[in-house]
């Protein structure tokens, strides 16, 4: 398929101050939504009976939820703009959650995280599409922080519902106070919702086959994406297993890496003006790879919590630089684009966990870890090598 080419004019006004709150709310949104539903597990686990094996499979709805849902997101949005689609589904999600806390069947479940990850995962191929276009818009580096604002949701989501249980408060009322949160920075971000999906002028076709750069940058993603989530689901049994960590200290590993992910994230803005993208992706993509071998080798427990903490130091801007590149490249329009590299990136939280899982069955998390250390070291040496083409 040859290059799609349009023009440049602009159909709209440039965004503003009021544009970049609403963005960042929308982020926050999307990262108190999906973190909300970790310390549901369990209860939800105990509520319809299922063993460990179905629990999986019941997990994957939710994936599987997000991945059929993104594709559409980019088209949705560049027929009906971002506003609709955002309200829309963050409405979605503020009704489907507290049903995450009473559905008491196993059918009853797999339908409702399946909406969940559906809705979940539309919010953020939308807010993806407004953040580049708010970003182009301010001429300066702000996608880091708007993901910053993500990670910043995901602890509050995590950390709130934790809190408000550990209270004695019971599952639904946690919900129903985070919907309440979701629809209360819906309405604050509303007026700065953007009410369309694309910013250039020209005919802009409903679907283009992603291929080229858009392929490359969402294997990068993708390879990102499975190492944030080989420590999101691996990182405690590998400290428990390699390094005899306490079982009630292993958590900290995952800690250590969210910690560092959204500081990073949240002072992102700057270090890339600073030190540029390219460098930003390579570095990250270097001090990341070295974060999971020393993990692996470290001859201390001390020092495998410090390689989770590089890990995410040094993931922390490596997607939000190559969502930028996605929003500048001109193969095919930036919101499908955006789209395509969120799917594949998604792919990589979807897969990874059982790929490392058969890795570690068959050899070792060690070597599996290894592997995911190979594949940020891929990104590193790949990037600039693309970027010149």
């Amino acid at each position: 398929m040859s290059d799609i080419t349009h023009s440049t004019a602009p159909l709209h006004a440039a965004t503003g101050q009021r544009e970049q709150w609403a963005t960042r709310a929308v982020f926050l949104v999307a990262g108190l939504a999906m973190a909300a539903w970790a310390p549901l597990v369990p209860f939800a686990k105990a509520r319809v009976g299922v063993e460990d094996g179905a629990l999986g499979l019941l997990l994957l709805c939710l994936g599987l939820g997000s991945i059929i849902a993104m594709p559409i997101t980019g088209i949705l949005a560049s027929r009906f703009g971002c506003r609709a689609v955002i309200v829309a589904s963050s409405i979605a999600v503020a009704i489907v959650l507290p049903f995450l806390a009473i559905v008491d069947t196993v059918a009853g479940l797999a339908i409702a995280l399946a909406l969940f990850g559906a809705s979940v995962g539309t919010v953020d191929v939308a807010m993806n599409i407004q953040a580049v276009m708010v970003e182009k818009d301010s001429g300066r580096t702000m996608m880091p922080g708007f993901h910053g604002l993500f990670s910043l949701g995901g602890i509050v989501g995590a950390g709130g519902v934790s809190l408000i249980l550990a209270a004695g408060m019971a599952p639904l009322a946690a919900t129903l106070v985070i919907s309440a949160m979701l629809v209360g920075l819906l309405v604050f971000s509303f007026p700065g919702l953007l009410p369309y999906g694309n910013q250039e002028a020209g005919d802009t076709p409903l679907f283009v086959v992603p291929k080229g750069i858009v392929i490359f940058i969402g294997l990068l993603c993708f390879l990102v994406f499975l190492g944030e989530g080989a420590i999101l689901d691996w990182s405690a049994l590998f400290l428990i297993g390699t390094h005899q960590v306490d079982p009630a200290q292993a958590g900290f590993g995952y800690t250590m890496f969210a910690i560092a992910m959204t500081l990073g994230r949240l002072t992102g803005d700057v270090i890339v003006r600073t030190l540029g993208g390219m460098k930003v992706v390579v570095g990250g993509g270097l001090v990341a790879a070295a974060g999971f071998l020393l993990a692996v080798f470290a001859p201390a427990q001390p020092l495998a919590f410090a390689g989770f903490l590089l890990v995410g130091i040094g993931a922390s801007n490596i997607v939000p630089v190559l969502f930028t590149a996605a929003g500048n490249q001109t193969r095919m329009p930036p919101s499908l684009a955006i789209a395509a590299i969120t799917t594949l990136g998604y792919a990589g939280i979807l897969a990874g966990p059982a790929a490392i899982g058969f890795v570690a069955q068959h050899w070792s998390l060690g070597i599996a870890f290894v592997l995911v250390a190979a594949g940020l070291l891929f990104v590193a040496v790949s990037w600039p090598i693309a970027r010149r083409r």
